[in-house]
């Protein structure tokens, strides 16, 4: 059986996707995969069992991306087409089967899930090798709980200020998580770097992981964080998903749509549409909420 599974060319909804990928992996246990997404978010899949082939393709102009998509996978017959995207590539296919997404309001996930009828939708998923794990132990010792700090994003309103980064975590050292390591993480390029630089410079003694991991590296270390603190970002979603208490920093972008979703995942939202307006005393009781298991407001 051959299912092909059309996803985002962004890391956060494609990490969404994920929980109906592993709903489809347990449905059918002969089933094998094939799996098409943006070349950011590809590297989420490498470690996916039974995934014959990641298509990475770039988005183009008026839609043109998906006529080289269709050229890549025309000549075969699929046993179901699972298209995230809402395009009409399964209708240019030869399928047996089909299901793709319809827009609707509401969280990004119950959109997701409604691809397949699947109420609630199931939770995402990382998938990582034991040399993945081997690599995070390395760098995330046992002895000392790491809290993993997230600072850049995609554009620079949903960044909160580095400054409050570093004395966030400076509080939970002290109080909440005593003695506790950061660890700071961004994606790969100079661009994601300099985003990152501001709070690397004020905590000298951070681990610094930023552009340095695979996406599947990245959930073997957030999966042993303590907690995760992050800007609305693909990493966000990632911790949730590789199951990191995770708190999510919203401001212009809508966390009712965008919240992370996880076993322990929340957001803490500023109250104007201003990342500057998210005070650091908002975040640390929420940060102290998460840990303690209690709702955050």
């Amino acid at each position: 059986m051959r299912i092909l599974f059309v996803t985002s060319n962004r890391v956060g909804d494609a990490v969404l996707s994920t929980g109906l990928l592993d709903h489809l992996l347990k449905t059918y246990p002969a089933a094998n995969f094939t799996v098409a997404c943006g070349p950011a978010a590809a590297e989420l899949f490498f470690r996916m069992p039974r995934c014959e082939q990641v298509i990475a393709f770039e988005k183009r102009r008026f839609g043109r991306h998906w006529l080289g998509l269709w050229a890549k996978l025309v000549g075969r017959v699929w046993d179901l087409v699972v298209d995230n995207r809402g395009s009409a590539l399964g209708y240019c296919l030869a399928a047996r089967a089909r299901a793709g997404l319809r827009h609707r309001d509401g969280p990004k996930i119950a959109e997701i899930g409604a691809i397949l009828g699947l109420d609630p939708p199931p939770l995402p998923v990382v998938w990582t090798a034991p040399a993945d794990d081997a690599k995070a132990a390395a760098l995330l010792p046992a002895g000392a709980p790491v809290i993993a700090l997230a600072p850049t994003a995609n554009w620079s309103g949903k960044i909160w200020p580095a400054e409050r980064f570093a004395a966030l975590f400076r509080a939970l050292a002290t109080s909440t998580l005593p003695g506790a390591r950061a660890a700071v993480f961004a994606g790969p390029g100079a661009a994601e770097r300099a985003l990152a630089a501001p709070l690397l410079a004020r905590l000298p003694d951070a681990i610094d992981l930023c552009g340095r991991l695979t996406l599947y590296e990245a959930a073997a270390c957030l999966a042993r964080a303590a907690l995760f603190i992050g800007n609305d970002s693909g990493l966000m979603h990632l911790a949730a998903a590789a199951g990191a208490p995770t708190l999510g920093l919203f401001g212009p972008t809508p966390a009712a749509i965008y919240a992370p979703v996880g076993r322990r995942a929340a957001a803490v939202i500023a109250p104007v549409p201003r990342m500057d307006a998210l005070a650091l005393a908002q975040v640390h009781d929420a940060a102290r909420s998460l840990l303690a298991g209690e709702t955050v407001a």
